[in-house]
């Protein structure tokens, strides 16, 4: 085959000219063609065998299907002397029976509808096994959620009751201290009678350790610790923070004894 064959081969299979253009050079290099041609390409040409022919398509990429068909096409329009052996033929071709293509029998077509129903029963198979975990994960997720939805309806009972004992302990601490300061009121109005009966001297100068008997403290408590207690008091028992008004008058003017008690030290 000489370059004017192989490039009009290649263009008869549809390659692109560059394509072909390098094709040829190449088989030149490999000496699959053996002399150059005139260049005219006047597709008279005449090529040895089918196989040859069918075997430069393939080494030039082009696809078993349009090999054969070109290698036909070429056969009937008398371009090829002779027929080859066939060595070429693929596993797709290797049932045919002549230069006409592949015929299939009607018991081989029957196996292949019988295959393709087999094909078709598993696909479905398979989409119903989809479909089924399908549903069984939307169920799995709308369980889920349901108990979610339940968790979080405890919680917001539990917050409730936890603010109805907090208010509840909120309220008994608050009646404690009212109490305790009732209870102060009384042992402060006690002792202060106790005070004018027994002593001529005006209340403005007790002995400073009655201050800290009254307050809970140690007798070695300072002075400090006193104000600093007393100071505590104020703040529970005045009227502006929720405090008892009677207390507060008391606690106030025991303070203000104390301290000026203290500074004429």
């Amino acid at each position: 085959m000489n370059t004017d064959q192989a490039f009009d081969l290649l263009m008869e299979a549809g390659v692109t000219e560059d394509t072909s253009i390098q094709t040829v050079r190449r088989w030149l290099r490999e000496r699959k063609i053996n002399y150059e041609g005139t260049g005219q390409r006047d597709r008279g040409y005449i090529i040895d065998n089918t196989d040859q022919v069918f075997n430069m398509l393939k080494d030039a990429g082009v696809t078993d299907s349009i090999a054969f068909q070109i290698v036909r096409r070429l056969l009937r329009e008398g371009k090829i002397q002779t027929v080859g052996t066939g060595n070429h033929k693929t596993k797709n071709q290797q049932n045919e029976t002549d230069s006409k293509g592949l015929i299939i029998s009607p018991s081989d077509q029957d196996k292949v509808v019988h295959q393709l129903k087999i094909r078709i029963k598993a696909q479905d198979e398979h989409i119903k096994g989809i479909e089924h975990l399908h549903k069984t994960s939307i169920t799995n997720l709308i369980k889920q959620r349901d108990i979610l939805h339940k968790e979080i309806a405890n919680l917001k009972n539990e917050k409730s009751e936890l603010q109805k004992e907090t208010k509840k302990l909120l309220k008994e601490n608050i009646d404690l201290t009212n109490e305790l300061l009732k209870f102060k009121e009384e042992l402060f109005k006690g002792n202060k009678r106790d005070t004018d009966k027994t002593h001529d001297v005006p209340p403005s100068s007790p002995n400073t350790n009655d201050y800290r008997q009254k307050l809970g403290l140690s007798k070695m408590a300072s002075d400090k610790e006193v104000l600093t207690r007393y100071k505590q008091l104020l703040k529970i028992t005045h009227p502006d923070h929720g405090g008892n008004a009677t207390a507060f008058h008391f606690i106030k003017t025991d303070y203000d004894y104390f301290r000026n008690s203290i500074k004429l030290k």
